[in-house]
C-alpha cells in the first residue's frame, strides 16, 4: 500500500535544523548556536510565567493585554497588532496567505533560511537576489522584482550576517516595489541596534498597507523557549492573519511572561548593555587571532576562516565542540568558509577566544 502523496514541492524542502544544543560527554557545554539571551529572562517574566502554573486547565486569553502592552510602549494601533508562535509562525501565515503556485517570493541571498521555507511550503518560489559585501543590495533586490513577486522579505538586521540597511535604505526599496507586492521588514534583532540611522520599519508599517514589521520576544527578551512573537501590519493585513492563524496559537504562559519582559526596561538594557561590551571585544579579540570577523549590530557575529583542510570552518566549528563551545555552521546559508557565534557572558567568550587562540596555533 502506497502513503498519501503530499502536493508537489513539499517533498523539495529541506528541513529546517536549529542550533545544536548539545555535545555527547560534555554535561554544560557553552551554547553560542542560536542567539539566545545569555542573561536569560527578565525575573518578572519567569514570576509570570510561575504565576499560570495552576490555571493550565484554562484556554489563553485573546492576548488583549499583551496587544495593549506592546501598543502602549511602542506607540502604536493595538488592533493592527497580530501575536505569533514566535514569529516563524507568522512567516509562514503571511507566505501561505499571499503567495501560492506561480508566485515568488524575494529576500537577499545570505536571508533567514525560513523564507524560502516558508515560501516552498506555500507552493511559491523562492528568489534570492545577490548582496554586496554580505549586505542586502537594494538594487539587486529592485531588479529581481518580477510580475510574479508578490512578497519581498527583509531582515534587518540580517540573521547571519549581523548587517543592516538603514532607515533611507530601507525606505528606497520600499518605494521601489509595486504597491501590491507585501513588503516584511523582520527586525528580530532591532533592540540590539544602537545605530541613529536605524529604523525598525514600525513607521513605514504605519504609513503604507503593503508593509509589516516582524518582532520577537525569543532574543533580547530570552523567551525563546516560549516561541512567541508579534507583528504591525495595516488593518486589512491584521484581519488576513487572524482568519488564518489558529485560534489560540498563543501559550498562556508566554502571554504572562512576554507583558511582564516588555515592562522590564532595566533588564532589557542590561542585556543591551553587555552585548554592547562584549561584541566589540570579542571582534577585536578574533582579528588581533588574524581571523576575519563580518560587522555586526545583533548579539553574534561571523568569523570566517581560510578554505585550507585543517584550517576551514569545519575544522574550527570541531575544534570549537571539543572544548565544549557549541558555536553555529552556515554553510546552508551559503557562507561555508564562516561560523556564526552568539554573543554569550563573558566567561564564555573568554573561553571561545582561548580555544580559537588554540585552534589558529595548530
Amino acid at each position: 500500500m502506497s502513503a498519501p502523496e503530499p502536493r508537489p514541492g513539499i517533498l523539495d524542502i529541506a528541513p529546517y535544523k536549529g542550533g545544536d544544543s548539545s555535545i555527547p560527554g560534555v554535561d554544560q557545554p557553552i551554547r553560542l548556536a542560536s542567539n539566545e539571551n545569555p542573561m536569560g529572562p527578565s525575573p518578572k517574566a519567569i514570576a509570570a510565567y510561575e504565576g499560570v502554573a495552576r490555571c493550565l486547565h484554562h484556554y489563553p486569553e485573546s492576548g488583549t493585554d499583551l496587544t495593549s502592552t506592546l501598543a502602549r510602549i511602542h506607540g502604536l494601533d493595538p488592533a493592527r497588532i497580530v501575536l505569533g508562535n514566535g514569529s516563524d509562525e507568522l512567516i509562514g501565515l503571511l507566505t501561505k496567505a499571499y503567495a501560492g503556485p506561480g508566485d515568488e517570493v524575494l529576500f537577499s541571498r545570505h536571508g533567514f533560511a525560513m523564507y524560502p521555507l516558508a515560501a516552498m511550503a506555500a507552493g511559491a518560489t523562492p528568489i534570492a537576489a545577490p548582496e554586496q559585501d554580505y549586505r542586502t543590495d537594494v538594487d539587486a533586490m529592485l531588479g529581481a522584482v518580477t510580475e510574479r513577486t508578490k512578497i519581498v522579505f527583509l531582515a534587518n538586521p540580517n540573521n547571519p550576517t549581523g548587517s543592516y540597511l538603514t532607515n533611507e535604505e530601507t525606505r528606497r526599496l520600499h518605494a521601489g516595489l509595486p504597491e501590491h507586492v507585501l513588503f516584511v521588514v523582520d527586525a528580530a534583532y532591532a533592540e540590539y541596534v544602537s545605530r541613529n540611522d536605524y529604523a525598525s520599519g514600525s513607521e513605514l508599517a504605519r504609513e503604507h498597507p503593503n508593509t509589516v514589521m516582524m518582532r520577537t520576544f525569543s532574543k533580547i527578551y530570552g523567551l525563546a523557549g516560549l516561541r512567541i512573537g508579534w507583528c504591525y501590519a495595516s488593518e486589512v493585513t491584521a484581519d488576513v492573519l487572524h482568519r488564518t492563524r489558529g485560534p489560540f496559537n498563543v501559550n498562556a504562559a508566554a502571554h504572562a511572561a512576554a507583558s511582564a519582559a516588555l515592562e522590564d526596561v532595566a533588564h532589557v538594557d542590561r542585556a543591551r548593555t553587555h552585548n554592547d561590551i562584549w561584541l566589540p571585544w570579542f571582534t577585536e579579540q578574533a582579528q588581533l587571532l588574524g581571523l576575519k570577523v563580518l560587522p555586526s549590530v545583533g548579539n553574534f557575529v561571523l568569523v570566517g576562516f581560510p578554505e585550507e583542510t585543517g584550517k576551514d570552518a569545519v575544522a574550527a566549528e570541531e575544534h570549537l565542540k571539543k572544548d565544549g563551545i557549541i558555536p553555529r555552521g552556515v554553510a546552508g546559508y551559503g557562507l561555508p568558509t564562516y561560523i556564526r557565534i552568539t554573543i554569550g557572558l563573558e566567561e564564555e567568550m573568554r573561553a571561545v577566544i582561548d580555544s580559537l587562540r588554540t585552534f589558529v596555533a595548530i
